[in-house]
């Protein structure tokens, strides 16, 4: 954006989250020093000749950011520095980030932050907030050795056309940019800081502030209220099942006098002898099985950290840290996992069996995972992982989570396989006409649609907090919704799968599988609808990069929920 560059300072270091979510630190040529008051203080200033290509070049790539309302991102010891402004019901909003400026329709219509001021008030223009107030508060620590520490930090944006740049007052009509201008524009970046002592706030919750002004609570105490009331349903609905079926199965054999009424059997036990065959592609089966236990105790296990709050926002990178170091060292449940049902499907290729349960799933993620990167790369991207952290990754998946899967899988083949309680005939029974919602397909549609609906409002603010950077902390929030929706899918699963044996159809345990799993295809299109309704996003690279991203998600959520 050629902002100003500050000299030859070091980059913070980062930890693997935030490389892997393109979280980039640069050091800021905004220089503070503690309880001085600066005004007006310039930082540099930039010209562009609009008659060189390159100068033209780079105040179009100017005009465009403003334009799509791009933000600033700034963080002061830690703090993301914020712009709060009133919005209706008297509330006060603050946003972790401001913008880069605004832009005044050719009608005079003022888009986005340019309603702030009435001064931005001519056509086709844009205004660059070239100067900040930043307002430092800080706390003094009574008990201690004598010091200060900063409990918030906001800021204003402004715009001024400062009439000597080398001398800047600070004062004057609003910095613009007129869409037609040609000629030489100059635009001088300033800042003032003021610190104020607040006694109020506590460092320890110095985050509140700006978790206060998302008001979105009362939505999820909706969203809970209709997941929990789908949960009862289908407790209800499983229970009723459960007990009324032999409830009556026991009532009738207790009223049979003689054994050979017994052989008059119906629904689904007519299928004894064949519901323990082996399924087709058991060997997928199993090695999707395996993987989708990996994510399962990953994601209960980082969600849990998060409710004890080791993983809040204060922590930047720490939940997608969290989440891969788990998934690493959780390749011995993975193995032992898949081992077990391939043996007990009676499947012989055991060594093909580990090496999938250990490269397929993963292998997918990392081939997108690196497609992305590289168009990220080709775009010159900073959210492009450095081939350093690549290989650290790869250093990771090989060198632990292998092992780790070859090891579950020794005790999961060692262990005798599960033991079925009845034989399976040799002869498969024939299936009958199965009616239209005992058939597979609209079977596994239906059972996605509840899960589904557990999940759909949660669903908007993660993806609010991946691609519109909004702070997402309702981890509580989530952990009930997970938990929610471990118990609709088992659920929803039980049901549709009792249907169908009833209808005398043994084919369960794909199934099964994807009943619940269909759940990431309503994932999917929902996505997709979120792409088109609520991002602006243009270019081809943007949008491959969205919908690459997403498909990771997707395949991880199909397994988890598997």
């Amino acid at each position: 954006f050629d902002f100003c560059q500050a000299e030859g300072k070091k980059r913070p270091s980062e930890n693997l989250g935030q490389v892997l979510f393109g979280e980039r630190i640069e050091p800021s040529p905004y220089r503070f020093t503690f309880n001085k008051k600066e005004t007006c203080k310039s930082v540099c200033t930039k010209t562009y000749d609009t008659t060189k290509p390159e100068d033209k070049q780079k105040l179009d790539f100017l005009k465009k950011s403003m334009l799509l309302n791009y933000q600033h991102h700034w963080i002061v010891d830690n703090m993301p520095v914020t712009w709060c402004y009133d919005v209706e019901d008297g509330q006060r909003f603050c946003n972790p980030g401001f913008p880069i400026g605004c832009y005044i329709t050719e009608d005079g219509r003022p888009k986005d932050a340019c309603v702030i001021n009435s001064e931005f008030h001519e056509k086709d223009t844009f205004y660059i907030f070239n100067h900040v107030d930043i307002k430092i508060y800080y706390h003094i620590v009574e008990n201690e050795a004598l010091g200060a520490r900063l409990v918030a930090a906001k800021l204003e944006p402004k715009s001024y056309k400062h009439t000597h740049a080398d001398n800047p007052d600070c004062s004057g009509v609003p910095m613009d940019i007129s869409n037609k201008a040609s000629g030489e524009v100059k635009i001088a970046y300033t800042y003032s800081v003021t610190f104020q002592e607040e006694k109020t706030i506590r460092w320890a919750s110095r985050w509140d502030y700006i978790l206060e002004s998302m008001p979105h609570t009362h939505i999820q105490w909706f969203s809970i209220m209709n997941s929990l009331v789908i949960v009862l349903f289908l407790s209800g609905m499983v229970a009723m099942i459960m007990l009324r079926t032999l409830h009556k199965d026991i009532a009738r054999y207790n009223q049979m006098d003689s054994t050979e009424d017994a052989q008059e059997e119906f629904g689904w036990k007519l299928v004894h002898g064949d519901i323990f065959r082996p399924p087709r592609k058991g060997m997928l089966l199993s090695v999707f099985l395996g993987s989708g236990t990996q994510i399962l105790i990953m994601t209960f296990v980082t969600l849990f950290f998060a409710c004890l709050g080791f993983l809040s926002p204060a922590n930047r990178g720490a939940l997608m840290t969290c989440a891969v170091v788990l998934w690493v060292l959780l390749g011995t449940p993975a193995g032992y996992v898949a081992a077990r049902f391939y043996k007990s499907f009676g499947g012989e290729k055991w060594k093909t069996n580990v090496l999938l349960t250990s490269f397929l799933c993963p292998g997918i993620v990392f081939a997108d995972f690196f497609i992305m990167n590289l168009i990220l790369w080709g775009e010159g991207s900073s959210a492009a992982i450095p081939f350093g952290t690549l290989v650290a990754i790869l250093a990771l998946w090989f060198c632990i989570s292998v092992p780790l899967t070859f090891i579950g899988a020794y005790f999961g083949f060692k262990k005798n396989a599960i033991e079925h309680p009845v034989r399976t005939n040799q002869i498969p029974r024939q299936i009958p006409e199965q009616s239209f919602y005992t058939k597979p397909l609209p079977g596994i549609i239906m059972g996605g649609i509840l899960p589904f609906g557990c999940i759909f409002i949660q669903l908007f603010f993660i993806l609010n907090s991946i691609w519109s950077h909004q702070m997402y902390y309702m981890f509580g929030f989530l952990f009930l919704v997970f938990i929610i929706l471990v118990i609709t899918c088992s659920e929803a699963t039980i049901l549709l799968c009792y249907f169908h044996l009833c209808a005398e159809d043994y084919h369960w345990q794909w199934r099964s599988f994807l009943t619940s799993g269909f759940t990431a295809v309503y994932f999917l299109i929902y996505a997709i609808h979120y792409f088109f309704s609520k991002l602006q996003i243009t270019g081809t690279a943007s949008t491959i990069l969205y919908f690459g991203y997403t498909m990771i998600m997707v395949l991880i959520f199909f397994l988890f929920t598997g």
